[in-house]
């Protein structure tokens, strides 16, 4: 494939990311970007206010870091590429699968960009998605402490939560579904899995303008053991205790505090309004 000269590439790191693994991802795509005569430029601490000098723009780290990004330049319009230099890393493997590191920078210098819907809850922008309920307690349990790629924390803090998540009571409602009681989780989905392999909205789509529902009702501690591995593989949707639709915007209200978590990041409040804006920004993919 020809390869544009003219492309001035902004490689933003999260050096948190990945336990420093993005840090170290973001210096091999500079030295195969130099191999080429493609000029960039890393930014590590200190990001720009803007990326007006560039053509496109790398972002190295994980679904954490993709949700930052979007919150802080939410009107970019240049084409953007997320690596996986993260734990969970859920939407990047949306886009490029199991593509080597590589074949995704030969994908990123030559595809075209393609629109990609975000999704907005209570103000804040998301990508991947909101977990609410169960999801929302293990992502509280994980914040500040280390991580281990993959899907292994998740599932550790997942083993310890199952026998002592008490479900909740929830009201939610969209333009045509309402479902109000108790309920162990509610999953918002603009990707289709979580947790760094958990296939929660299997058939989610990210170019839809919609976002997936998946509902679960409340079960017992030994269900939940049951149905772990059924959700992990995205075999759920047609259990009876699985609620599966979808809508362009929701509200969904509980009378105790809500936990969830944006993208992995933990969150509480009272009440959430989501809603989908389709082909938001731009990805080569």
């Amino acid at each position: 494939m020809q390869i544009a000269v003219d492309k001035k590439i902004a490689i933003v790191c999260n050096v948190l990311a990945g336990v420093g693994r993005a840090s170290l991802l973001a210096e091999k795509i500079a030295i195969q970007l130099a191999s080429k005569n493609i000029g960039h430029v890393i930014f590590k601490e200190d990001w720009p206010t803007d990326f007006s000098y560039f053509t496109d723009v790398f972002i190295v780290g994980g679904d954490g870091t993709l949700n930052y990004f979007i919150n802080q330049y939410p009107d970019i319009d240049l084409p953007l590429v997320i690596f996986n230099g993260g734990t969970g890393n859920d939407f990047h493997w949306l886009l490029y699968a199991n593509k080597t590191l590589e074949e995704q920078i030969d994908v990123a210098l030559n595809k075209s960009p393609k629109p990609i819907d975000i999704g907005k809850c209570n103000g804040r922008y998301f990508i991947n998605g909101v977990g609410i309920g169960f999801e929302g307690a293990v992502a509280k349990d994980l914040t500040g402490k280390k991580k281990h790629s993959g899907k292994t924390s998740f599932l550790i803090t997942v083993l310890k939560n199952i026998f002592t998540y008490r479900s909740k009571n929830y009201w939610i409602q969209s333009a045509n579904e309402l479902f109000q009681g108790k309920k162990l989780l509610v999953d918002i989905s603009n990707g289709a899995r979580a947790g760094g392999g958990f296939h929660i909205a299997p058939e989610a789509k990210a170019d839809d303008g919609f976002l997936d529902i998946v509902i679960v009702d409340s079960i017992n501690p030994l269900q939940r053991l049951m149905y772990l591995p059924v959700i992990e593989k995205g075999k759920h949707l047609k259990i009876s205790i699985v609620h599966h639709y979808l809508t362009r915007e929701i509200c969904i209200a509980s009378d105790q505090i809500i936990q969830y978590h944006m993208d992995g990041e933990y969150f509480e409040d009272q009440k959430l309004v989501i809603e989908v804006l389709p082909a938001k920004v731009n990805f080569r993919y």
